[in-house]
């Protein structure tokens, strides 16, 4: 269990006004009473930093911190401890460079350890039992909160603050620990995969928005990143000016990438008017598949510090083959119009 801070750790500290990291990994432990009776844990503490702060180097300290435990024959699993904020990036940045067949648990708390009802001690307690579930080796990263199964690649925090922000929209969960059991109601599927120990610094992210013009485009790319991230509106769209800006930076050797701000579906080709998603794709943008902004983001530092180049970045970003929705959508009702309406 590595234990690297968060909302876990946190108590309310009436000089600073609010919650503040307290709690090292053993005072965390002891809060969940039972725990040593699910499993044998190693115990390793790699501070008490607030997810919001973490960056890329300390992401793959961590990541070199759970390859050397699963490396290790006598360790079943590994579960990371830490802050809610960000946990769906980091999860899935240790998806991508990691490939040990050891399950890799990420968790956290929503509520402090001096809240009321605090959720750290039974999310704790779920982690391990899934990180010593033999039925999930080789599932990669997953994000176990409030007994749900996530997997990295998918999950997405929903709420700022509820029990139940971590969800599959796309997809489902994996499965669910109920009542101290493990139940796996469907295979992982294919991951993604990068082979680096660094990510590139800079790639950037901007969201489209109503009114919006190819200005702030510009102004990303002017600070020369060596991606951009555009999230647009429903599948894909912004205003012609938009692209034509990311056409611009991508003149300048930067890579852009489409993705859409919704928090489900993936951005397509299937709108041609001008600043549609197809011309995106004629203009040389990479579609993310089902990647959010904030994931894409990941896959692109990533890759780029492996040092891919666009044909494998493009192959990066995309879903992998097999990769899709498990939730099957009931067809609308046909709409009744009444005749004569305009």
């Amino acid at each position: 269990m590595l234990f690297t801070g968060g909302t876990i750790s946190m108590v309310v500290d009436a000089a600073a006004g609010g919650k503040v990291p307290t709690l090292d990994g053993a005072a965390i432990l002891a809060r969940a009473p039972g725990i040593e009776s699910i499993a044998e844990l190693v115990t390793v503490d790699l501070g008490r930093t607030p997810a919001s702060h973490f960056t890329f180097p300390k992401l793959f300290e961590i990541a070199g911190e759970i390859r050397r435990w699963q490396a290790d024959p006598t360790i079943d699993g590994v579960v990371v401890v830490q802050g809610t904020d960000v946990i769906e990036e980091a999860a899935f940045l240790w998806d991508l460079v990691l490939d040990g067949g050891a399950p890799v648990i990420v968790t956290g708390a929503m509520r402090a350890a001096s809240d009321p009802n605090d959720d750290g001690p039974e999310n704790l307690r779920n982690a391990v039992r899934c990180a010593a579930a033999p039925e999930l080796r080789g599932a990669g990263v997953l994000v176990v909160l409030d007994g749900t199964i996530n997997p990295a690649d998918a999950v997405t925090k929903t709420h700022s603050a509820a029990l139940d922000t971590f969800q599959c929209l796309d997809t489902g969960p994996l499965g669910f620990v109920r009542n101290g059991r493990v139940t796996v109601e469907r295979a992982r599927g294919p991951r993604r995969h990068v082979i680096t120990d660094r990510a590139a610094d800079g790639v950037a992210l901007l969201i489209a928005h109503v009114a919006m013009d190819g200005s702030l485009v510009d102004a990303a790319a002017a600070l020369r990143p060596p991606a951009i991230v555009v999230e647009a509106t429903g599948a894909g769209n912004t205003a012609a000016s938009v692209v034509e800006a990311a056409a611009r930076a991508m003149g300048q050797g930067i890579v852009v990438a489409l993705a859409t701000r919704c928090p489900a579906g993936a951005a397509s080709d299937a709108y041609a008017f001008p600043g549609g998603g197809a011309t995106w794709v004629r203009a040389g943008a990479l579609l993310t598949g089902h990647l959010s902004g904030p994931k894409a983001r990941i896959a692109l530092a990533a890759g780029l510090g492996g040092g891919m180049d666009r044909a494998a970045l493009a192959a990066l970003l995309a879903d992998p083959p097999g990769w899709g929705p498990a939730v099957e959508r009931a067809p609308l009702p046909p709409l009744a119009i009444a005749a004569g309406a305009a």
